[in-house]
């Protein structure tokens, strides 16, 4: 025990671990961002909420249960390159340990009692192979770490390669995703009820494609979860 602790000194001395979000050093018990600054994160509050900002992007769109983000991304904000360095400087820590916290929190939901799979929204291998992870998936695995639910990383499955989504207009979006996925072994998820995960969440037309595909494949309930909404 003392040589563990004698050991992590000596690691902490030459190797800090600091705040992704103030840089402060990281105390014992502290993942990716210290307490503070964990405390302080702008909650949305909305997997409380059936009618909250999120779930109505998807109104009249596609047939959803229930959909939220677990914090806001609003521009100017200390938290926001949090996504830029999970999404393009290797950090998939914070995805795993934010998607930790999302999944305390989706726990503590009725609306999201029995959730039995957790799908994160996936790359093409050209764009996986690029970026070594996928995002997505490490703030799934996270979630599922808490909220007891199955990860599945090999049933929606990304067909084509898109553009990037920045710039487009939310038709747009929906056109260049529109037939970007497909559902293999979809009898797995009869009766089911589905989670599918993504970073952040703006005009939905990405995650809405992805449940649009599931719901067609297989007889089954799904839900949305983003780390982020970045309101318009």
């Amino acid at each position: 025990m003392f040589f563990r602790k004698f050991l992590a000194g000596f690691i902490q001395l030459f190797y800090p671990r600091t705040c992704a979000v103030c840089h402060s050093d990281l105390m014992v018990g502290e993942e990716v961002m210290c307490l503070t600054c964990l405390y302080a994160l702008p909650l949305t509050r909305f997997w409380n909420q059936k009618d909250n900002p999120v779930a109505k992007v998807f109104w009249g769109r596609v047939p959803v249960e229930n959909a939220c983000a677990y914090f806001l991304f609003a521009k100017g904000s200390k938290y926001r390159p949090l996504l830029h360095m999970l999404k393009y400087k290797g950090r998939r820590d914070i995805g795993v340990e934010l998607g930790r916290q999302f999944g305390l929190v989706l726990k503590s939901s009725e609306l999201y009692h029995g959730v039995d799979y957790v799908i994160p929204v996936p790359l093409h291998k050209r764009k996986l192979k690029i970026r070594g992870y996928n995002q997505a998936q490490a703030i799934a695995e996270g979630i599922c770490q808490t909220l007891g639910a199955e990860l599945s990383i090999n049933h929606l499955i990304r067909t084509e390669f898109t553009e990037t989504q920045t710039r487009k207009t939310r038709a747009e979006r929906v056109q260049n995703v529109a037939q970007a996925f497909s559902v293999v072994n979809s009898d797995d998820f009869t009766g089911k009820h589905l989670l599918i995960v993504d970073d952040v969440v703006t005009t939905g037309a990405t995650l809405e494609a992805c449940a649009a595909k599931l719901i067609e494949a297989a007889n089954c309930k799904v839900s949305v979860g983003a780390l982020a909404y970045a309101s318009s």
